[in-house]
């Protein structure tokens, strides 16, 4: 978990607090809760490929750990222990290969670019669920224009390839890692286009589209030959602290995830724009920074709230934030 670096940024996390006061009642019939009192910061989501209805996430700081969990009873059916990696420092995202592998990136910087490296860590799914300690690779990673803070990973369901998205309030960027990763060196992530602040992302299961999110919002880019194609608004729950998003195997909705205890999974169709999303505004150009997509970083004047309340939460939210562990 990254510590929010301006009053500004805190402001929006506290809205969106008072955003989740009254969800909506599709909602509540069609997600889960992650019942697991261990996991109390889940910081990103991946669908099984190997266990229908199962989907990983881990901790943000934590022991080498993910958590299976069945989405039918929102109850963890297996840890995964890991093995043969150093110990994680802000995991922040976690995507399951072509290949079946789990690909968990320990790539958070809380100090918003003071690592001059970050890691990536991979683990073939295991076939059957149960407590289990496996050998995991560990890559290392760095950018090719210096340090920076990211949250979101993500890996190419058909080439395999993993991309990056880096977290900035004024927009961040998409980094493509090398055809192939690497253990006996340094991987070198290099920046392939702009993207706005970003806290998870997920690739369609048909490789076709990359969906990223934030505090406030998710847009959908079209995929073409590894590179951002035109962008579209998507349907996203307003969250407390909106970590994670996933496509469902089918790719016919998303699965949108928030830490905290007993957190929420909100499931919303991936392919319509209803308006139950906080982002109303018309689309950006392909790859853009507009208001509506970089969350924090935007005017805010469609969630208008009482000033008191605001004042109330954000103070409250300041407090909190206070007492965790920063990286």
């Amino acid at each position: 978990m990254r510590s929010l670096r301006t009053t500004r940024a805190a402001a929006a996390a506290a809205v969106l607090v008072l955003g989740t006061a009254v969800p909506a009642a599709a909602d509540d019939s069609d997600g889960f809760t992650i019942k697991d009192p261990r996991i109390t910061e889940s910081s990103g989501l991946a669908a099984s490929r190997a266990h229908p209805g199962v989907y990983w996430t881990h901790n943000d700081q934590d022991e080498p750990r993910v958590f299976a969990v069945d989405s039918r009873t929102g109850r963890t059916v297996a840890t995964v222990t890991l093995k043969g990696v150093g110990k994680p420092r802000d995991m922040e995202a976690i995507s399951v290969g072509p290949d079946g592998d789990v690909y968990v990136g320990d790539v958070g910087d809380n100090a918003n670019g003071s690592w001059d490296h970050v890691w990536i860590y991979r683990f073939a799914e295991p076939r059957t669920l149960r407590d289990v300690t496996v050998h995991a690779t560990q890559y290392t990673v760095q950018y090719a224009d210096g340090p920076r803070n990211a949250e979101a990973m993500m890996v190419h369901p058909r080439t395999g390839r993993v991309y990056i998205a880096s977290k900035n309030e004024d927009g961040g960027g998409l980094y493509e890692g090398p055809a192939r990763l690497v253990t006996g060196g340094t991987n070198v992530f290099r920046r392939i286009g702009e993207v706005p602040w970003v806290t998870d992302g997920a690739f369609s299961p048909d490789g076709r589209e990359l969906v990223l999110r934030s505090y406030f919002s998710a847009r959908g880019y079209a995929w073409r030959d590894g590179r951002l194609g035109a962008d579209r608004h998507v349907s996203a729950p307003l969250q407390g602290q909106a970590e994670s998003v996933t496509f469902t195997p089918d790719g016919r909705s998303l699965m949108f995830g928030t830490e905290g205890e007993q957190s929420e999974v909100v499931r919303r169709d991936a392919g319509r724009d209803d308006g139950k999303g906080p982002d109303a505004a018309s689309p950006s150009r392909s790859g853009g920074t507009d208001a509506s997509a970089r969350g924090a970083g935007g005017d805010d004047k469609g969630l208008a709230l009482p000033a008191g309340a605001v004042v109330a939460v954000v103070l409250a939210f300041l407090v909190l934030r206070s007492r965790r562990r920063r990286g």
